[in-house]
């Protein structure tokens, strides 16, 4: 993956500094934009994706000790965001269809201090977003998606509707570092239907200001403003995304259609009606045996996410408890290229070399 910026990115920055508008709030616009596509009520924008999780376990008080559930294979931010203001992520296994957690085993997770749901739409693909609804809503729990990859990616509840992802929780957290389907350089925000938590929110992020004052303090808070200058660059990119989720699609479906006739080749499901998945994933017997290969051909991958219970800073505390899909699927997967600015002649490249490489 990599960013995409052009002149339209530097004529507004060029403008924004010439005509000093720096009283202009870019953060305001592109908070707007956020909220119109998604369909939230609220949008927030904050520095990233790992601080804006912790944000909302904070606007939701809860406090260290309490317990969050998170999935036992996801980006190192979701565990880390919990650990980050002191709460305890528990690690629960992934659904093998979705690889988004597994309700069932999310059951036998709970505990008196579980106080929240953390639920990543890996890849942009939904899980039963209902059942995860209904399944907080049992038990007491707040709802908070980590949509950090899944912008342009929604659930169909039924043949009428769909909803976009992040928007069926409490929050619904999005990421938009160099890597994802729109840039920010960094950058991450928060969406809701809640107006309290929403006002909440804008308060933690701005130092606990009282609302209209100068430096009144009433609440503690801390700075986790964004620039102008950033929120200005993705102004400029939500005007391209229409075309980005567009082409994010069919290079997933080329993809698809070109190797998934591979017996050594693993896709996961993923429905492109509703999904734009951020990369292309694929899961081998030998992923670092195939990335050595393609990267002799001048073919960059990446490996696939470890399951977080293998990763030295959590390894302890889960010795002698598994998470068999987790670590299955962490140990299989390797992206392949990605980019919406990829040629079709590089795709075509790349799939040729694959398959010399398991003929």
């Amino acid at each position: 993956m990599e960013p995409w910026f052009d002149e339209a990115e530097g004529q507004a920055l060029l403008d924004f500094m010439k005509n000093n508008r720096w009283n202009i709030s870019s953060v305001s616009e592109f908070e707007k934009r956020l909220a119109d596509f998604t369909g939230a009520k609220y949008a927030a924008m904050s520095v990233n994706g790992t601080v804006t999780l912790a944000l909302a376990l904070l606007a939701l008080d809860i406090k260290p000790g309490d317990e969050v559930l998170a999935p036992a294979l996801t980006m190192i931010a979701t565990p880390n965001a919990c650990r980050l203001i002191g709460v305890r992520p528990i690690l629960v296994d992934v659904d093998p269809e979705t690889l988004c957690m597994d309700l069932k085993k999310a059951e036998e997770a709970l505990t008196p201090k579980t106080k929240a749901i953390m639920y990543v739409p890996l890849n942009g693909r939904s899980g039963d977003m209902d059942a995860a609804v209904k399944f907080a809503k049992d038990r007491n729990l707040f709802l908070v998606e980590d949509a950090a990859q899944a912008l342009g990616s929604y659930f169909k509840g039924n043949r009428w509707s769909k909803k976009h992802l992040g928007t069926f929780g409490d929050f619904g957290s999005f990421s938009f570092d160099f890597h994802k389907l729109i840039s920010t350089g960094q950058g991450g925000a928060l969406v809701t239907n809640n107006e309290a938590i929403y006002n909440k929110i804008k308060l933690l992020k701005d130092f606990g200001r009282a609302p209209g004052q100068q430096d009144i303090h009433d609440f503690i808070g801390w700075n986790f403003k964004p620039s102008n200058i950033l929120a200005l660059i993705g102004v400029e990119q939500f005007k391209k995304i229409p075309w980005r989720i567009n082409r994010k699609r069919e290079i997933y479906k080329y993809y698809h259609d070109n190797l998934s006739q591979i017996q050594d080749i693993e896709f996961v499901e993923t429905d492109l009606n509703l999904t734009t998945p951020w990369f292309v994933d694929i899961f081998v017997a030998e992923p670092k045996k195939l990335m050595d290969f393609l990267e002799k051909k001048g073919i960059g991958t990446r490996l696939f996410y470890p399951a977080i219970n293998t990763q030295k800073i959590y390894r302890d505390e889960y010795v002698g408890k598994g998470f068999p899909v987790a670590e299955r699927y962490g140990s299989r997967g390797l992206w392949l290229p990605s980019s919406s600015k990829l040629t079709d002649e590089e795709l075509k490249y790349t799939v040729e070399l694959v398959k010399s490489y398991y003929a």
